[in-house]
């Protein structure tokens, strides 16, 4: 019959690692020491945030030209203050040209009475001069030599002045069209000249109110300063201990130990005991 033989043991150990470099590491806490003391605002830095507080103060010199730009962009920026004009225009223009455009004008040229009329004349002095020294002036031979020289003098030039009143028409037609169309482009580019520039407004309006808190973000901005330079030193201050601080340990361990033993083992182990035991008290029967 076997059993079990159980032993326990608890050993101390420590770690210390910056034993060596003790006297570098007590100088380096030594200047973060001195350095946890200095941890606000030096005279140049808080120099430096109060103007930028003075500043914020003072607000955005432009803020009001950015609104009045943003206001005219929103109403259009003039984009079609022009229109009236162009529309006039187009109006005039179509006014000069209607009677050409119409065919009013067709054979009601003035300069093309004066010139019929010159030619009436020439041909009758020529004509009824000729009759005359024949002595036959006023007759019925000189009537008709007198029209028909007029009908040849006045065909070519009426023919040309109509073909030239009829191309006159078409050109003013094409004109006032053409000037329709160009007109109708120039009022489209206006509105849609309007049309950006109010989309610029909305953009404008952002900046408008940007610049009207300007000295309100600004202030907000000067004082995270204020508070943020003492804690970047502070943090930067501690991430140097820490880790110094945290370097070495020291602790307790403890171990058990068991072993299983025969029944002999056991007998040997009891018998040693009561040997040990008894070894105070041995008797001598020979005496």
């Amino acid at each position: 019959m076997g059993g079990q033989s159980t032993s326990t043991q608890t050993v101390q150990s420590q770690s210390a690692p910056w034993t060596a470099a003790q006297p570098a590491l007590q100088t380096m806490l030594s200047q973060i020491g001195t350095g946890l003391n200095n941890t606000g605002l030096t005279s140049a830095e808080g120099s430096a945030l109060d103007s930028l507080k003075n500043n914020a103060a003072a607000g955005n010199p432009y803020a009001g030209q950015i609104a009045d730009y943003a206001r005219s962009m929103l109403n259009g920026g003039d984009a079609t203050a022009q229109a009236a004009n162009v529309q006039n225009n187009l109006a005039a223009y179509r006014n000069w040209l209607t009677p050409y455009a119409s065919g009013s004008m067709i054979g009601n040229n003035p300069a093309l009475t004066a010139q019929l009329a010159q030619i009436r004349s020439d041909v009758g002095n020529d004509v009824n001069s000729q009759f005359a020294a024949a002595g036959r002036d006023l007759s019925a031979a000189n009537m008709m030599a007198y029209g028909r020289g007029v009908a040849a003098g006045e065909a070519p030039v009426i023919a040309a002045q109509y073909n030239q009143d009829v191309t006159n028409q078409l050109a003013a037609t094409n004109a006032l069209y053409n000037a329709g169309n160009t007109t109708a482009n120039a009022l489209t580019q206006m509105q849609q000249a309007d049309l950006a520039n109010r989309g610029q407004g909305v953009t404008a309006a952002q900046s408008a109110l940007d610049a009207q808190n300007y000295g309100a973000n600004a202030t907000l901005a000067e004082e995270a300063q204020r508070r943020g330079i003492p804690v970047q030193a502070l943090s930067l201050l501690t991430q140097l201990g820490v880790p110094i601080a945290q370097l070495g340990s020291q602790g307790n361990n403890t171990t058990t130990a068991t072993q299983d033993k025969s029944g002999l083992d056991q007998f040997a182990t009891l018998a040693g005991g009561i040997g040990s035991l008894m070894s105070p008290f041995k008797f001598n029967f020979g005496k």
